[in-house]
């Protein structure tokens, strides 16, 4: 039972389509109502983890050319992929600490002023295994590395959402939604640090060109051509080689266009993806916060923010890369260990300070929050790297990746070294 229930929660197209069907059989909607808010609800989301899979794929050969172009070694910041590593030893009380800790968040949102329902299945399944294997390092088996791995992300599941919604009310312009991501407080701290660089009403969005490239007013042509230009500089200088293994018989450089361009795509069908995802489980929630959860709101992952400043998120994704890639060569002289730059990971946290700067202090603020997270999280993932030894469960190049996550581990380790465990 407790696998089957860790499997519900670990897809958030299932949770998600179950909350809208509950919140509108709450408000007594029509059975015909019930079904097209649940459907649509859960292709919406689909739609979106389409679009993310589709980035995804096309970001993973770029990385794979910019590690090489630069030549770069060392570990990769990755939640899902080491968690997945480790769950042959540590997988049953991950599981149990997942669908626990779901049930503190509902607790706590249900008798407490924190009224937020985290709903980003795959960071609760990453949470809970970093849960796992914290209190596992620290000596903890058994019922007690279960019970403070379940409290302990049940109570993250509404502190870090409550830290960020008060800027997500200015992001978004209502208090309809709040930040359900492993990321939330950096990226709010990013778009807080750019604020003062700029001006809100000098927005991205609103940038300013002469008529004959007016052009670059449609997001999507000005997204496509900064990634081109990005693919095609990396994919020359990572050489015909080094591309070769990735294009096979296609030319390197029309390779490199068309997978900047299935990026670009990528994008687009996300957007979409968000705008029908949300304007479906938004009033279905509502029936939720009236007679189940008083007062709650749906915590969800990152790129529910994109539609605010699509332009933004273009500039953050390439100042987050920038600020990275700095960090990623001091790290080879100031760290215990080099972190590789994450495109993936700068793509999704970038975009969003990208977003929360433009809202809070216009272009300028986008392109410093970016570079701002793109900088500090590769630092906050080396200097953290020694706290946790994963190489014991047979790890290697692989290690923690989402700020929060880390902070929690940090703060952990430094109680349990003030009571000698």
């Amino acid at each position: 039972m407790i696998n089957f229930i860790s499997m519900v929660l670990s897809q958030p197209a299932v949770i998600l389509g179950l909350v809208a069907a509950l919140g509108l059989v709450a408000m007594r909607k029509s059975f015909s109502d019930i079904v097209i808010g649940t459907t649509k609800t859960m292709l919406g989301f689909l739609i979106l983890t389409g679009g993310a899979g589709i980035i995804v794929n096309a970001l993973i050969p770029f990385s794979t050319m910019f590690q090489e172009a630069f030549h770069l070694t060392g570990i990769v910041a990755e939640d899902n992929s080491l968690v997945a590593a480790v769950s042959k030893f540590l997988g049953t009380e991950t599981a149990i600490i997942m669908v626990l800790a779901f049930v503190i968040n509902l607790i706590l949102a249900r008798l407490t002023p924190y009224k937020y329902v985290f709903l980003t299945g795959h960071m609760i399944w990453s949470f809970a295994g970093t849960m796992a294997i914290l209190f596992d390092q620290m000596g903890f088996s058994g019922w007690k590395l279960i019970l403070l791995g379940s409290i302990v992300e049940g109570l993250c599941m509404v502190i870090f959402p409550a830290i960020s919604q008060p800027t997500v009310k200015k992001v978004t312009g209502s208090d309809e939604v709040a930040f359900g991501f492993w990321g939330s407080s950096w990226i709010t701290l990013a778009g807080w640090i750019g604020k003062p660089f700029g001006n809100p009403k000098d927005s991205a969005e609103d940038i300013k060109v002469p008529q004959s490239l007016d052009f670059f007013r449609d997001m999507s042509i000005f997204m496509s051509i900064v990634m081109v230009i990005i693919y095609i500089i990396t994919a020359i200088v990572a050489g015909p080689s080094v591309v070769g293994k990735l294009s096979g018989a296609q030319n390197y450089i029309i390779y490199a266009i068309i997978q900047a361009l299935t990026f670009v795509a990528g994008v687009l069908v996300l957007l979409q993806g968000v705008r029908m995802f949300l304007g479906e489980i938004i009033p279905a929630f509502k029936g939720i916060s009236e007679h189940i959860v008083p007062g709650a709101k749906p915590a969800l992952d990152v790129p529910i923010f994109y539609p605010y400043s699509p332009t933004a998120v273009v500039l953050g994704f390439i100042a987050a890369l920038v600020g990275s890639l700095i960090a990623t060569f001091l790290t080879r002289f100031i760290a215990p260990v080099v972190v590789l730059p994450s495109v993936i990971g700068m793509f999704f946290m970038g975009a969003a300070a990208g977003v929360f700067g433009n809202v809070l202090g216009g272009k300028k603020a986008s392109l410093v929050a970016g570079f701002f997270l793109g900088f500090t999280w590769p630092l906050m993932v080396a200097f953290a790297y020694p706290l946790v030894d994963v190489t014991k469960y047979g790890v290697q190049g692989l290690w923690f990746a989402s700020p929060d996550a880390i902070i929690v581990v940090v703060i952990i380790r430094l109680i349990g070294k003030l009571f000698g465990i």
